[in-house]
């Protein structure tokens, strides 16, 4: 059973959605650009670790705009640590198949 001691510790935490808002707008604050989805999200021994995508270089029709995927690091309270960019593509581009067919 919780105490209210406990239960404050608890309510100190950030939920996943929260997490995942905050180190969006954290993000689009550093870089300047507008973070579109986050693709990939993971507790981590630190803290938590998402993949976001970003919209780089917007271009009409939307299609042609360029997108990146960043590394993003967060310390256990959802602050953001780091982050780099790890991938950067067309809109609507695939990604090639890697040998032996799996991706």
């Amino acid at each position: 059973m919780y105490t209210h001691d406990d239960l404050s510790e608890v309510e100190d935490v950030p939920g996943p959605t929260e997490i995942l808002r905050e180190a969006s707008a954290q993000l689009s604050e550093l870089t300047g650009m507008p973070a579109e989805s986050v693709t990939s999200f993971e507790r981590s021994q630190d803290g938590w670790e998402l993949e976001i995508e970003v919209v780089e270089v917007a271009r009409v029709p939307d299609t042609m705009s360029l997108l990146a995927s960043y590394h993003v690091r967060l310390d256990s309270q959802g602050t953001l640590v780091g982050y780099r960019r790890v991938r950067r593509y067309e809109r609507g581009r695939a990604d090639s198949p890697r040998p032996g067919g799996s991706r």
